[in-house]
């Protein structure tokens, strides 16, 4: 019952999904009844414990799918860690009355497994011998069950309406262990023009508010203004939507699509350390550039700790090199912060030089409290002209070092504002590409704007750096 009201469900909401669906769900019932009674020695215990577990999963799933626009994934257990040591990015997404019930279920639970548990052998040989079999018939299941399918790029939603949460979960999860590294990156380093430098801003919830709300008097100046300047302008394809940055700086940073992916897809810094050499600063000439990666935040967040040495950049920048915010600067560092620590790092530099910065001034929750009773988003468009005013100083700083610079600047996804900024078919958000030679001198493009994917952009980043100073 749990299983089948977890959404996107179809119009018969109470039938059973397909029947390998059904039926690894059957046996995942069976197997987790089997281990809490082997823990228990209770059968009625048992019983209750795992039907609460999988309504508990279930509840989870269309929270978060109402707040970010897809359910649960396989790969959002990687994060059950972060949760506990960022709890400001996820237990915001619930409501009061919903901490309180999965908080209070788990009390119970744990209540229940204490004190309603008993020493009987038997019950524990039985549920030894019923978890045997179950995990025996699921792993024959997983093998067989024929989805998702190798060359695709796997839609959750799709796949839980058909098969239901708890297969889609398991399915794609053994799908994503047998998944190999693809080949390493065969191409020549690419160099560009000497002392060239390259600025890249993945903007936390950067968007277009135009476009968001759908009013032109929401216009950001600056970003308007880097539209007429730029060398290429569109729209980002991003596949998250309030959440899910890895999506993006992985697609940014290493070029590999969605498309190519597949289960991969969800979270794929989990497995990008064995796609190393596909990575941008990779890509670059080890003997004529140097590369920073700046994000004034933990950087155990996501393993950027590990991740990023390996995908070629020589210098981290993390919360350390910035100071802590004022009282009337919020909870994160300031995108101001991050534009004067990346003009800095941008004067030092004699070499060539690439920056990638990862911004968090505009990371959620939105003080609710605050917002304007028509739109809720009064806090978000507060942060997002700060942004504007970050994209305005590094337009102003860059050209002035007298070297040939590329500024790229997009957002990373929308925000998620109940009621003002919620999940839907369009996902977008904006990004800018500025050239400007050694002079100053803007390098105009066709002023066309062309829509990319993030790995899209990864490749016109570089095609832009070979050109250098050159028009086309």
């Amino acid at each position: 019952m749990a299983d089948a009201f977890t959404a996107p469900h179809g119009r018969f909401s109470l039938l059973p999904r397909s029947l390998r669906g059904t039926a690894v769900l059957l046996l995942v019932a069976i197997l987790a009844f089997a281990l809490v009674l082997v823990i228990t020695g209770a059968l009625l215990v048992s019983g209750v414990v795992v039907a609460a577990l999988f309504a508990a999963l279930s509840l989870i799933s269309n929270i978060k799918r109402r707040v970010l626009g897809e359910p649960l994934v396989f790969s959002d257990f990687a994060l059950i860690g972060a949760v506990f040591q960022h709890p400001q990015f996820y237990l915001t997404a619930l409501r009061p009355v919903q901490v309180v019930l999965l908080g209070g279920g788990l009390v119970l639970a744990f209540a229940a497994l204490a004190l309603l548990s008993n020493l009987d052998a038997q019950p524990r040989l039985l549920g030894l011998g019923l978890g045997l079999v179950a995990a025996a018939g699921l792993a024959v299941a997983l093998r067989r069950i024929g989805w998702p399918l190798e060359a695709s790029a796997p839609d959750p939603d799709v796949d839980v309406m058909r098969h239901g949460l708890v297969a889609s979960l398991l399915a794609h999860w053994h799908d994503w262990r047998g998944r190999p590294d693809p080949d390493p990156c065969d191409a020549p380093p690419v160099t560009g023009r000497a002392g060239q430098l390259v600025v890249i801003v993945q903007c936390e919830s950067f968007t277009d508010p135009v476009a968001l709300f759908d009013d032109p008097g929401l216009s950001l100046p600056t970003l308007e203004t880097a539209r007429s300047l730029a060398w290429q302008h569109g729209r980002l394809l991003v596949s998250g939507f309030g959440a899910y940055t890895m999506r993006t700086e992985f697609g940014v940073l290493f070029g590999r699509g969605e498309e190519v992916l597949g289960t991969r897809r969800f979270d794929p810094f989990l497995t990008a350390r064995g796609e190393a050499s596909w990575a941008l600063p990779n890509r670059l000439g080890r003997d004529e550039w140097d590369s920073w990666f700046v994000h004034p935040h933990d950087m155990r967040f996501y393993g950027r700790h590990r991740l990023m040495p390996e995908a070629g950049f020589g210098n981290l920048v993390g919360e350390e090199f910035f100071p802590r915010p004022g009282p009337d600067e919020g909870r994160y560092v300031t995108d101001a912060a991050v534009a004067d620590r990346i003009i800095e790092i941008a004067r030092g530099s004699a070499r060539s030089s690439l920056l990638y910065a990862v911004t968090i001034e505009n990371h959620g929750p939105w003080p609710p409290e605050e917002c304007d009773a028509a739109r809720g988003a009064s806090p978000y468009l507060r942060l997002l002209a700060r942004s504007d005013a970050m994209l305005a100083r590094l337009i102003d700083a860059l050209p002035r070092l007298g070297r040939p610079a590329l500024l790229c600047f997009f957002g990373d996804h929308r925000p998620s504002i109940p009621g003002a900024s919620e999940p839907g078919p369009k996902r977008h958000t904006p990004y800018v590409m500025l050239r400007f030679a050694s002079d100053g001198t803007p390098l105009p493009g066709n002023g066309a704007g062309e829509d990319l994917t993030p790995a899209e952009l990864h490749h016109a980043i570089l095609d832009a750096i070979c050109l250098g100073e050159a028009q086309r």
